[in-house]
């Protein structure tokens, strides 16, 4: 009798899946005979499944988001000395041979949930229109956490689509694994039902699928457009591939993907928000009133979701809610991953809240690379809306606060303001900040342990993984014209554009600045390594001493040549395959190894 196994108890709640899980089989008796049986266990089903994001997101700073945003010429490590897997990412280098195994192992965890599920849901006694629902969305699921991993690792790593574990490791050609990839998405992307499931919800749709389809087909056949050897990732030839062939033999073309993306952009029903500055949570109603920074006082700005409100821009985020703990459930998945804890990580070092009100504590990753601050200066002479909304400088806007301080490592003048907490003014005493604007805007009933006022897991705004503005890019790039890059634009008042790419480039760096994207982005347009460069001996201040970003293991361009911009596999995970998984080229040998700033 096959076991079910980690699938029940993942309740949906009204705020999205929560990470809390129970073996279904040594709890409740149920097995592949009884369970699922109707589309209540089908639901069940899938929430064991999307869990998988909030218990990645639970240990942030082993996973692929975190090092992306790390790894990208828009951000350094950050953090403090101590803090050396921050400063790993950055760097392209490896601190502690098993430092993203918990990303590793997990990531597949949900991926053989995704494969039960594909399996058993077409035997269900569920209507055909049910089916092609949830199997989309584990074929997303399946397909998100498959990208991610080829995105870290590269296609050295185990594949499989089955739910039973093969007898021994079979390596498959990039070609081969970023097919299933694709296949997955196009699959959803065509099946799926013509219904929006809405942002609020984190529920996946067709239009989910749709995206993220764009999002892999574009990284894929620009990244190995050359070929799969290291030489030719790390090539700066950039011309991009017009098809891929799909395991089961259709070829698919760029226009069909095309034609898919403009559907999303056209017909899904996701859209803009009116204004750049409402998207992001330091214009909620109980801090925006508060803040001194020109670019935003009194300029009218309301975060979309205040007063329970949905983003209609959010096509695909983890959801979070006040039931976050240090506790671990059953299978040892901390219920931290309730909150967000990546915001917590990009939160300000340790300095005084008035000194950098409305952005709240945290570990200090992620700060702003100068490099970018300078280019974005000179993006449309400097009369870009997003930038001074998307960072601001301490020297400018910050007298309070000390560079450096609190044992820093490669502060800059420049913190961003998308992701990280955001605290507000005690309405009862002005005087006092709140560590977290959500104590208010979830109220206090319900939370865990009195986490209202905890710093570290009173986090529950979006983790986005998608949003309307990538659609309307990634239009523009398949279809070669300047229709979606020039509504982002007219959103922030700036004119239209002839289509090129150049135009496109500026526009996905600078609207989706700091969200994760850039990394990919740089790699598949085979410009990572001189990207990257333009970090060395930008201006930092190391633990209150300024100073410049120094190279380590030979500088970001040595580095990004010889790994191709993945990461070490842990060793722990190469030992349980017996070594037939070979390492990443670039950690062979401790030339890649990290030691200390």
């Amino acid at each position: 009798m096959k076991k079910v196994t980690n699938i029940l108890g993942a309740a949906i709640v009204a705020l999205g899946f929560s990470s809390c899980e129970l073996d279904s089989l040594s709890l409740t008796g149920k097995d592949s005979s009884n369970f699922p049986l109707n589309e209540t266990d089908a639901m069940q089903l899938m929430a064991g499944i999307y869990t998988n994001n909030n218990v990645v997101s639970g240990e942030p700073q082993s996973s692929f988001l975190y090092a992306a945003m790390l790894a990208s010429d828009d951000q350094l490590g950050g953090g403090g000395t101590d803090d050396r897997q921050m400063q790993s990412f950055d760097l392209l280098m490896n601190y502690n041979q098993n430092a993203t195994e918990g990303f590793y192992k997990r990531r597949y965890q949900g991926i053989n949930r995704a494969n039960s599920a594909i399996e058993i849901l077409p035997s269900l006694p569920l209507t055909d229109e049910q089916i092609a629902q949830y199997r989309g969305e584990a074929l997303v699921l399946r397909g998100l956490f498959y990208y991610e991993l080829a995105s870290m690792y590269g296609t050295n790593i185990p594949m499989t689509t089955a739910s039973t574990a093969a007898d021994e490791y079979q390596p498959v050609s990039a070609a081969e694994f970023w097919g299933q990839i694709i296949q997955d998405f196009y699959e959803a992307a065509t099946t799926m039902p013509e219904k929006q499931m809405g942002g609020k919800s984190g529920r996946i749709d067709r239009y989910v699928a749709q995206a993220f389809l764009a999002r892999a087909f574009l990284f894929y056949t620009g990244f190995y457009c050359n070929g799969e050897t290291l030489a030719d990732l790390v090539s700066t030839n950039y011309s991009p591939l017009e098809s891929v062939k799909l395991p089961n033999g259709y070829v698919l073309q760029k226009s069909e993907v095309a034609d898919l993306i403009d559907e999303c952009a056209k017909k899904s029903g996701y859209s803009l928000v009116g204004k750049f500055a409402n998207i992001w949570p330091y214009t909620n109603k109980y801090t925006v009133n508060d803040i001194e920074l020109p670019a935003i006082k009194g300029q009218g700005y309301k975060w979309v979701e205040d007063d329970g409100g949905e983003n209609p821009e959010t096509l695909f985020a983890v959801k979070f809610n006040k039931d976050a703990s240090w506790n671990a459930d059953i299978f040892g998945n901390g219920l931290i991953g309730n909150s967000n804890q990546l915001a917590l990580h990009f939160g300000t070092r340790a300095q005084a809240y008035e000194a950098h009100f409305p952005f709240g504590g945290g570990w200090g990753a992620g700060t702003v690379a100068t490099n970018l601050a300078d280019d974005w200066k000179q993006f449309e002479g400097g009369n870009d809306p997003r930038m001074s909304l998307s960072f601001t400088s301490w020297s400018e806007n910050y007298p309070k606060f000390k560079k450096g301080a609190s044992n820093h490592a490669q502060e800059t003048d420049y913190r961003q303001m998308k992701i990280g907490p955001i605290t507000c003014k005690n309405p009862d005493d002005p005087a006092d900040i709140i560590k977290n604007f959500d104590k208010y805007a979830m109220g206090t009933d319900g939370w865990t342990g009195g986490n209202e006022d905890n710093f570290q897991l009173a986090n529950t705004t979006d983790l986005i993984y998608m949003r309307f503005a990538d659609v309307l890019l990634m239009h523009s790039e398949l279809k070669k014209d300047a229709w979606g890059i020039n509504l982002v634009r007219g959103r922030v008042g700036l004119g239209e554009v002839a289509y090129s790419e150049e135009a496109l480039r500026q526009e996905r760096r600078f609207e989706l600045a700091f969200e994760g994207t850039r990394w990919n982005d740089i790699r598949r347009w085979h410009i990572a390594a001189d990207a990257l460069d333009k970090q060395q001996n930008v201006q930092i201040w190391h633990v209150g001493t300024e100073t410049t970003n120094t190279a380590h293991g030979g500088g970001y361009k040595a580095r990004y040549n010889a790994t191709a911009g993945f990461f070490k596999i842990p060793e722990a995970q190469i030992d349980l395959n017996k070594g037939l998984v070979p390492q990443n080229a670039g950690y062979t040998d401790n030339s890649g190894e990290y030691q200390s700033w």
